[in-house]
């Protein structure tokens, strides 16, 4: 019997205010981990993710994260 799978694509990514004041905005590893670490209690596994760095108000630039998970659904 085949087990039916769930996917979720989210955008993460620092705030705008690092980015302002700092000219440029990376993430944070101890936040990203927690952020990864609340959606594995939630059952989510990482498929696959890849960083960029996005532009913000034609100056200013940010890194994000684009992370692609899946679960298990009965």
């Amino acid at each position: 019997m085949k087990q039916k799978v769930e996917y979720k694509v989210v955008l993460y990514r620092e705030g705008m205010l690092g980015s302002l004041f700092l000219a440029g905005s990376k993430v944070d590893p101890v936040r990203f981990s927690e952020f990864l670490n609340i959606n594995a209690a939630q059952g989510w596994r990482v498929v696959t993710m890849e960083g960029e760095v996005r532009r913000m108000l034609l100056f200013f630039k940010r890194e994000a994260f684009m992370v692609i998970m899946e679960r298990e659904i009965a």
